[in-house]
């Protein structure tokens, strides 16, 4: 069975005396700087002076520095700023300012497994990656709990890169919840895989074609809404307390049958044929390639394709019926 770290078996003072530079603060940068602070961590975020998330940072009773005088006080520098932009921030602002024997942790092994960023060899290289959104890994640990993770070292220089990875885990509140060891490579390709095949591209295609059945077929598109999207998150609840086992012990048997006997007509052998060619793309590295790609052209494909996803009639219908929801924090959503 896979070992999974809690916070009893980690060395959690493996931390003490060094200093943490968190460059980039949105969502996983905010959320895991805050709780290495709240864990008694000496943190320092390293920003681009005078820019929104400087201003946030301040907001939230930091400090902010400039990133490279993060990187040259940091023994562990933290790269969370977005896939496409860490290259470039590590030749300008890491590579020139690491000192020797320092640890670069990542939360996505992409640029290290694709080869956009390759760290000289007296250097750790290790990884802790939360399996959820930063402002769940915030509010977990504010309740007590955490938000399980992976650890990965791709590069041992100094003998303690697993020590150190681990003792970060702690501070964030992921040994809370527990650690599971990988490499960069796994950790990288199922992440993309399980974005794109089944948690965003292949739940998102799903609900949308649910939707324009039932509309096309003449319902009301605020009930199809219900059907097709707002009733998602339940059961997503049911598989995530207990599997699709709860799920089915909870929903009625006219449900629990239909599931049975329809889901195979959805996902059939082509869908899985199809998933298989989706993971060969991101093995063989023709996915990160295109999305490369795509970024140094100034993502006017992304751009494109995010704003006709934005217009689509769920959406407008979604907003207008959210607005009734009291039950929301904001009704605009």
């Amino acid at each position: 069975m896979t070992t999974m770290y809690f916070d009893a078996d980690l060395n959690t003072g493996a931390l003490d005396g060094l200093c943490v530079a968190m460059i980039g603060y949105g969502s996983q940068g905010r959320g895991q700087s805050m709780n290495l602070r709240d864990s008694g961590v000496n943190v320092v975020v390293g920003l681009r002076e005078g820019g929104n998330s400087w201003k946030q940072a301040v907001s939230e009773g930091w400090s902010p520095l400039t990133m490279e005088e993060a990187v040259k006080q940091a023994d562990i520098i933290c790269i969370m700023c977005p896939d496409m932009a860490q290259p470039q921030v590590y030749k300008d602002v890491v590579e020139p300012n690491i000192k020797p024997g320092s640890t670069i942790l990542f939360s996505h092994g992409f640029n290290i497994h694709f080869g956009a960023i390759t760290v000289a060899p007296e250097n750790n290289v290790v990884m802790i990656a939360p399996k959820g959104p930063g402002g769940m890994v915030r509010r977990t640990y504010e309740e007590g709990s955490g938000v399980p993770a992976l650890v990965a070292v791709h590069q041992d220089a100094t003998g303690n890169a697993k020590e150190l990875a681990l003792a970060y885990g702690w501070g964030v509140g992921s040994a809370r919840a527990g650690i599971i060891e990988t490499t960069f490579p796994e950790e990288t390709e199922t992440d993309l895989f399980g974005e794109q095949a089944v948690l965003c591209g292949g739940l998102t295609e799903m609900i949308v074609a649910g939707w324009e059945t039932l509309v096309e077929a003449g319902y009301q598109p605020e009930v199809a809404y219900f059907e097709c999207l707002h009733e998602v998150k339940l059961i997503v609840d049911l598989i995530y307390e207990g599997g699709i086992a709860r799920m089915h012990e909870f929903i009625s048997d006219t449900a629990a049958y239909g599931d049975l006997v329809t889901g195979k007509r959805i996902i059939t052998d082509e869908t899985r044929k199809e998933m298989k060619a989706v993971l060969t793309d991101i093995q063989n590295g023709s996915f990160a390639k295109m999305w490369q790609e795509e970024a140094a052209s100034g993502s006017v494909n992304y751009k494109k394709m995010m704003q006709e996803d934005l217009d689509h009639p769920i959406e407008t219908c979604g907003k207008a019926l959210r607005k009734q929801f009291s039950w929301l924090k904001s009704n605009q959503a």
